[in-house]
This record gives C-alpha cells, sequence and structure tokens, in this order.
C-alpha cells in the first residue's frame, strides 16, 4: 500500500541508532522486535541488523498507541489488523489517525527532556524553526520550553523536509485556513440538521460523527495530494520525454 511517490530507501540505521531516533532504549526496541511489533532488521555485513524508515515509522505508531492508553496487547491485534506491506508513508497516516484524539497537552521541560522527546539533537536553528511552527516557545525560566507534545514529532519531522522555513509556515497558515473553513462549514451543516433536537441528541451525534469526519477528512486529502503529485510528477516526466 504505496503511494507511488516515495522512492524506497535501504534500512541504514543500527538498533542503537533506531532507538536514538525514536527516543526509546536499545531494551524496549528489541522487547518490540520479541513480541512481533516491530518487523525484523535487514542483516548486513558481520550479522548487524540494520533498521530503515518503515521500523521508525512504526516504533513512532506504537509509541502513540500507548500515549492513548491502549495496553500491549491492544497494541498487538491493532498492529495484526493492518496490511503487511504498508510502508513508512502509510504508517504515519494512521499514526496521524490516531494523534487526532489526543488531547491538547503542552508541558514546560528543560532542553534536554525536549531532545529527550523529539528523539534527537536539536540545535539553536532546529529551535528556531520548531518555535516558527508554534511547537515550541520559550519557558518563563532560562533554558526552559513549553513544547505541544501533540505536535513535536510532527515538527521534529519537518526539520529533515527539503523545504525553506518560509514554504513550511505557509503550508501550514494554507492548512490552518482550509481546515477552519471546513470545520465551520460542517459545523453550520449539522448545527441546521439538529436544531430542533435536544442538547443531549446534539452531544451524542457529535461523539458520533467526529472520527467518521475526521476519517473521510484524512482520506480525501491524501487522495487528493496523491493524485495532484501524480499529475505534477507526470507532467514533468512528459516534459522532459519531449524536450
Amino acid at each position: 500500500m504505496t503511494t507511488g511517490t516515495e522512492e524506497p530507501t535501504q534500512p541504514t540505521l543500527t538498533i542503537d541508532e533506531l532507538a536514538a531516533r525514536a527516543g526509546m532504549t536499545v531494551r524496549t526496541v528489541r522487547f518490540y522486535g520479541t513480541r512481533g511489533l516491530l518487523p525484523p532488521p535487514v542483516i548486513g555485513p558481520r550479522r548487524v541488523g540494520h533498521y530503515g524508515r518503515e521500523h521508525l515509522a512504526r516504533l513512532a505508531l506504537i509509541e502513540e498507541l500507548q500515549q492513548q492508553g491502549m495496553t500491549l496487547a491492544a497494541i498487538e491485534r491493532y498492529l495484526q489488523q493492518l496490511p503487511a506491506d504498508l510502508d513508512a508513508h502509510d504508517l504515519a497516516l494512521h499514526r496521524a489517525v490516531v494523534a487526532s484524539w489526543a488531547p491538547e497537552t503542552v508541558e514546560t521541560v528543560s532542553r534536554e527532556e525536549l531532545e529527550r522527546r523529539a528523539g534527537r539533537a536539536l540545535g539553536d536553528d532546529d529551535l528556531e524553526r520548531l518555535a516558527a511552527m508554534g511547537v515550541v516557545e520559550a519557558g518563563e525560566g532560562d533554558g526552559e520550553y513549553r513544547v505541544d507534545l501533540g505536535l513535536l514529532r510532527l515538527g521534529v519531522g519537518l526539520l529533515d523536509v527539503p523545504l525553506s522555513q518560509d514554504a513550511i509556515l505557509a503550508s501550514r497558515t494554507v492548512l490552518i485556513e482550509h481546515s477552519r473553513a471546513a470545520a465551520h462549514e460542517l459545523s453550520q451543516l449539522f448545527r441546521d440538521e439538529v436544531s430542533e433536537r435536544d442538547a443531549q441528541d446534539v452531544k451524542s451525534l457529535s461523539a458520533y460523527m467526529q472520527p467518521v469526519i475526521v476519517q473521510a477528512l484524512l482520506t480525501t486529502f491524501q487522495r487528493s495530494l496523491r493524485e495532484e503529485l501524480r499529475q505534477w510528477l507526470g507532467g514533468g516526466s512528459e516534459e522532459r520525454g519531449s524536450a
């Protein structure tokens, strides 16, 4: 279940590097492997196991499921139901759906703790970019940062995207504006539909419709973006072929 726009990459991370990037201990990564939550590594020269983006994305999904309060047994059942051929992109989308239900959590942490949760060292430029994305801001104490935990992994992932900071911020503005517009129109639609009902009916309908709407928005956006990329890349190939 790949998008057709992401080139495969060879696994290059050792288990120590994978654990560091995921913000976990090596012992935890090994444990997940023995439970079948993590696919086995690719064995390279000298019998050294190498891990790739799919392993990292799966660990991020496991972590998100844990933060949602799921037990290890429940996580095992969840992962067993996923298609076997999901790539890192697909796993990230699954995590996005899970993370959408996380409550807004902003904590004040030290830089050391921030880097631990980010799973990597963060330079001053990285912190400036995260601050511009609205992920972190300077805390009241010296060396303290207020961090939006729901956005942290997303923001850290964007640090490696080969786009300028202006482009990322412009993308964020587009997404926020269109999301708010869609939310407003859908809210108005449902408000008109239930105007004759009592408050309890409205709450029940909202609780039922919210997960359906989130899944519909995510699926629709994914398909639309995939089609846009297909047309863009396809058009580029035709232009090069006719030159």
